[in-house]
């Protein structure tokens, strides 16, 4: 994986005509991760898609270094609130679509899904699946395509203690081989953050 640095300034950012954070900055590279905390409504989300390229800056800008030959987004993997699944496919039809889209045959379908323990799924429409097992599917997602980005929102979301460990070790692993990682979150996960960021709900005007 390349090493990079990832670099944001003075960002600030609106929603529904009001401002929900300013003047954030921070920089990451290679091997670190960034914790993000803060009550609901304080811009974590936002800030998430921010760096994924989904939403644009009010002021700021976000910087990855070396650039990219063609969007941050082909760098960013960005695991929202949403699983991104479709409930009619299966599990492997589901994650081949990805794979797919993203051109890559990096790692096969089957070693991802016995990676966060739900290879005795494969087949099985997601329809079917429990929360957590749908939360396991998304993180899966994570594997098929090495990028040097992750952006996880509130990743821990319907995950027992043994999904909380698995998520803690991949993250870990993907610091490790000199990824970085942007986690938002309510609950503590069992990693060792390089930077924490806490943000505050700014008063409505």
């Amino acid at each position: 994986m390349p090493k990079l640095r990832l670099s944001a300034t003075g960002l600030a950012a609106n929603r529904g005509g009001r401002r929900i954070f300013s003047n954030l900055s921070f920089t990451l590279s290679a091997g670190e991760t960034l914790v993000v905390t803060g009550p609901n409504g304080a811009g974590k989300s936002t800030l998430l898609r921010l760096v994924a390229g989904l939403l644009d800056s009010a002021e700021g800008r976000i910087e990855l270094d070396p650039s990219p030959d063609n969007t941050r987004g082909e760098c960013v993997h960005y695991l929202g609130h949403l699983d991104a699944l479709k409930p009619a496919l299966s599990l492997t039809e589901n994650l081949r679509f990805w794979q797919r889209l993203w051109r890559s045959d990096a790692n096969d379908i089957g070693s991802s899904l016995a990676r966060v323990g739900i290879a005795h799924l494969a087949s099985l429409p997601l329809r079917t699946f429990s929360a957590g097992q749908r939360r396991r599917a998304a993180i899966a997602r994570l594997l098929l395509a090495p990028r040097p980005v992750w952006l996880l929102d509130e990743p821990t979301s319907s995950l027992d203690a043994d999904g909380e460990a698995m998520l803690a070790g991949l993250v870990t692993e993907h610091v490790a081989s000199g990824g970085v990682a942007i986690v938002a979150t309510h609950r503590p996960l069992a990693i060792t953050p390089t930077t924490m960021l806490t943000l505050r709900a700014l008063e409505a005007a």
